[in-house]
């Protein structure tokens, strides 16, 4: 049995966290709820998950005072916590919230030191100072998908010359596939000359490796230059494929990729109504009505990447059914949208690609996702090790918990882009900064 104190970033971050902790005590400082209280008029992503807890909260009081603790469907119990006055460890004190509810963590410790208490914050600084002060302090790790163990989406196998010639003639290649996963990628060399190879993929039966999609011409005006960028161009241009993951450093490509299928598959062989651009606005639902002018004014600052990025497929692709990004948006081909107002929508028949996916909370994430509707496939891309999010660290991130969770279902695949193409200083200066 251990007392677990929660800080209010782990209710916002997860609002189901309150049944996280099995059969132990979970305490919620009375200063949490008046946190929670502050955001649960926002409209944002974090205004949502206020009103959560607070629903939450308000439906356990129905089985008894929460000040007194009541009992949790896994096990366990949730009790409010309102600070003695003058308790504490140390003689600590400080009028910030932060200082108010490591006082009140101290102050259950030294109530029962036979009962562990830990502090659960994801704030970095609140762990360090409950740890200076004696206080055991640990991250909320449920969710967490550590980068190490974060599935690449490839593979390599080796096989014989007469399996080379059977595999290039027919286009797949039955063999032994255990332990691999539907639309995982592989490169095949021959054992006797490595130099020859062949790219293909795992059949969604996982039973034989089946060749890519043909894509030497390029997308777009986009040509792949290495084999992870094959692999990308196949996931975007596969419509057995529903959601796409890419990951990779800055100048893999990864966002041009899916931009150059997105407008293939929606302007020139019309599969989906439209093309629809996302970005987190640092975090999901930041609020824009600060910004002077109109919406699309406001969300200029925030889209201007991806407005670089169709301008440079337009200079690439100026043949007579290629038009300028302008225009596409004018005509209504390609949307560019915040974040902040997909609650709600059901999103049919077009082709979503949400850049900077690793600023998303494991939350947002699933909220996009369960809002694509028939006949749509959506595109995830990002960077674990370039969060500007605060919420969020590299191992919490909605992107990653994307990747983990469709890991080997048949609808979704994932690659890895490993190696820049930008131009040789984006190289140089991703590896070395």
């Amino acid at each position: 049995m251990k007392n677990y104190i929660l800080d209010t970033n782990v209710l916002l971050h997860d609002p189901d966290s309150l049944m996280n902790f099995k059969t132990n005590n979970v305490l919620v400082p009375i200063e949490v709820i008046e946190e929670i209280d502050r955001f649960k008029r926002e409209s944002s992503e974090l205004g949502q998950n206020a009103r959560s807890v607070s629903r939450t909260l308000d439906a356990l009081r129905v089985k008894g005072r929460l000040s007194e603790g009541v009992a949790l469907e896994n096990g366990g119990t949730l009790r409010i916590v309102v600070p003695i006055k003058g308790s504490g460890a140390n003689g600590h004190s400080g009028m910030s919230v932060d200082n108010r509810i490591v006082n009140t963590a101290l102050a259950i410790f030294e109530a029962d030191q036979s009962i562990p208490t830990i502090l659960v914050s994801k704030d970095i600084n609140l762990r360090i100072k409950a740890d200076a002060l004696g206080l055991q302090a640990e991250d909320y790790e449920t969710d967490r998908i550590l980068l190490t163990d974060l599935y690449t989406g490839m593979f390599e196998r080796q096989i014989t010359p007469e399996q080379m010639i059977r595999f290039r003639a027919d286009g797949e290649l039955e063999m032994e596939l255990r332990g691999y996963n539907a639309n995982e990628y592989c490169c095949l060399s021959e054992a006797t000359n490595p130099k020859r190879t062949a790219l293909a993929k795992v059949d969604a039966s996982k039973k034989k490796l089946i060749a890519i999609l043909e894509a030497r011409e390029g997308v777009w005006g986009i040509k792949a230059r290495n084999r992870e960028q094959h692999f990308a161009l196949d996931a975007l241009l596969d419509e057995k494929v529903k959601l796409v993951t890419l990951m990779g450093k800055a100048g893999t490509g990864k966002t041009l990729l899916a931009m150059a299928a997105g407008l293939k598959r929606t302007v020139l062989d019309r599969e989906f109504r439209r093309l629809v651009i996302a970005r987190p606005t640092i975090s999901l639902g930041k609020e824009l009505g600060f910004l002077p002018g109109t919406l699309e004014e406001k969300l200029t600052p925030w889209m201007q990447p991806i407005h670089d990025a169709l301008e440079l497929l337009g200079d690439l692709n100026m043949g007579h059914e290629s038009r300028r990004s302008h225009d596409l948006i004018r005509s209504g081909a390609i949307v560019v949208e915040a974040l902040s107002y997909i609650r709600g929508r059901s999103i049919a028949n077009q082709m979503m690609i949400i850049d900077e996916a690793q600023n998303l909370t494991p939350l947002e994430a699933k909220t996009i996702v369960t809002r694509v509707g028939s006949g749509t496939k959506i595109v995830f891309t990002g960077d674990p090790y370039q969060i500007d999010n605060p919420y969020v660290d590299s191992a919490s991130n909605g992107f990653n918990y994307i990747i983990s969770k469709f890991r080997g279902q048949p609808i979704a695949a994932h690659v890895e882009l490993q190696r820049g193409e930008r131009s040789e200083l984006a190289e140089i200066a991703a590896n070395l900064l």
